[in-house]
């Protein structure tokens, strides 16, 4: 019996929120949370200096099964926080992190972005609303489409720390080697 596909498993914590997966057609989750949301924080002001980074330290774990590598999956993550007003959430930036390919440990950084008002009269609307302009589909920043045309701003940064373990894929020609850890930024 010839084996006809391969798994990935991804475990660590987000580490400084919403996020979900992206992935291809063949690939399947098989175990885990396809999607998850952490605690609220905030900082407090500060007359000091800037404020210190927010934690959250929040476990993800999600294990696919796939045939073949196109459309390896992304990890899709969305920051809300209060508004300048401090009632409702809105989105404070959108980032998302290709998962690695190499199996062991690995740290990812990803800078955040946030969608600008298309108009200086959206941009008025949306500051006497409090609330600031944002994707309907998380998931649209994981891919291509329509990105060239979006206006955003660049919004803060995020750390994931991961153990990526891969099963049965040499078993299907991919060459996929052990790498030492690894520190990428988005």
């Amino acid at each position: 019996m010839t084996l006809q596909t391969f798994s990935v498993l991804i475990t660590g914590q987000i580490e400084s929120v919403d996020y979900t997966y992206r992935y291809g057609p063949d690939w399947m989750p098989v175990a885990g949370l396809e999607q998850g949301l952490t605690q609220v924080a905030s900082h407090g002001f500060s007359l000091t200096g800037p404020a210190a980074p927010l934690v959250w330290n929040f476990p993800i774990e999600i294990a696919f099964r796939s045939t073949n590598v196109f459309g390896w999956p992304q990890l899709v993550i969305a920051v809300y926080g209060p508004n300048s007003l401090g009632q409702g959430d809105v989105v404070k930036g959108y980032v998302a992190l290709r998962l690695p390919l190499a199996p062991g440990p690995h740290t990812l950084y990803g800078d955040l972005y946030v969608p600008q008002a298309s108009s200086r009269i959206a941009a008025g609307y949306t500051w006497l609303r409090g609330h600031r302009p944002e994707f309907r589909e998380p998931h649209f920043v994981a891919g291509g489409e329509g990105r060239g045309v979006t206006a955003v701003r660049s919004s803060g940064c995020v750390k994931v720390t991961l153990h990526v373990v891969t099963r049965d894929m040499e078993q299907l020609g991919y060459a996929v080697r052990p790498a030492p850890p690894s520190i990428v930024a988005a």
